[in-house]
């Protein structure tokens, strides 16, 4: 009798009890620029309204009803569909079956970058919605790019390059993308002096690398210490390549940056880490770079920030 009672109760359990999803083990971030944009665009824009509709939720609709390509034209018509009364899963039909795992994939890499937060200018704290993200290069500094994720690397072993390399010139001031505890920092014989901080998710991991020989890091930086988005994080580079420290073996002075998402903390350092193109979103992140002066106390920011969608925990004086 009691063996039938514990079955009994187990299978209620699994009725009563939610089933945690299974973590995402690969994404494919395609999004372009423009409709990246044209989202970020329409969320700011429905913010005080009735009809919030946010950017996540516009390219989920898009991504499923184009195999996650989402061109401009398919983001405009679900940002236009979202702003009837129908619902995601009315406007998808039987598409709908994806969206869950786009709108957590989308979720993951754009989760952190925009929301509200506040600068103070001339003594007067101006707070705004919008992208609260910042390009990793510091305002005034001039740089250029190009899609190069996936290209071949042959330093060590053969293997796809997983980030995007921001070129630019020695000194340039690096900030962290978006808040968070910094997780990694010293020096690896592929990225040189280099540093990696976690969002306050959890979910984002950022990488910056090859930063300058001598003195790559932000003055008294350290593990564990947590960073506000746009603070001064290190100085670019071309360090790395190399098993022997604070070595230049790098043929060009450039930023290796990426993102790497973590739906599991088995995911953090295996052979089946997700890394994700990011060249348009830093494409993106060009909009809203960091102003940083050089005092004769170091650097510090021109105008104190405060992300207010953050704990207290981590809220920092700016």
């Amino acid at each position: 009798m009691s063996r039938r009672i514990c079955i009994m109760l187990a299978v209620v359990l699994c009725f009563v009890i939610p089933v945690r999803a299974e973590p995402i083990r690969w994404v494919s971030f395609d999004v372009p620029y423009e409709s990246l944009r044209y989202a970020m665009q329409e969320d700011i824009k429905s913010f005080d309204t009735e009809k919030h509709i946010s950017w996540i939720d516009i390219l989920s609709v898009a991504a499923c009803r184009t195999g996650g390509k989402c061109p401009l034209a398919s983001v405009k018509k679900a940002s236009n569909d979202l702003m009837t009364d129908r619902s995601a899963e009315e406007l998808l039909g039987s598409l709908y079956q994806y969206y869950d795992y786009y709108h957590r994939a989308y979720s993951a890499v754009l989760g952190g970058l925009m929301g509200s937060y506040c600068i103070e200018k001339e003594g007067v704290s101006v707070c705004k919605y919008g992208l609260k993200a910042f390009s990793p290069i510091a305002a005034g500094y001039g740089y250029s790019h190009c899609a190069d994720f996936g290209n071949s690397r042959s330093f060590g072993f053969r293997r796809k390059h997983l980030g995007n390399d921001i070129m630019g010139s020695l000194g340039t001031p690096i900030v962290a993308v978006e808040g968070g505890v910094i997780e990694a920092m010293g020096w690896n014989r592929y990225g040189g002096w280099r540093i990696g901080i976690r969002s306050f998710d959890s979910k984002r991991y950022y990488y910056y690398a090859h930063l300058q020989k001598d003195h790559p890091f932000a003055p008294g930086l350290q593990e564990g210490d947590i960073v506000q988005a746009g603070d001064l994080i290190g100085f670019m580079g071309r360090t790395g390549y190399s098993d022997q420290e604070n070595v230049n073996n790098i043929t060009a002075v450039h930023l290796h940056f990426g993102m790497q998402l973590i739906f599991d903390e088995s995911q953090k350092e295996c052979l089946s880490e997700i890394w994700v193109d990011v060249y348009d979103i830093v494409r993106l992140l060009s909009e809203h770079r960091s102003t940083l002066k050089k005092t004769d106390n170091g650097w510090e920011r021109a105008y104190p920030y405060r992300d207010l969608d953050t704990n207290e925990l981590y809220d920092t004086a700016g």
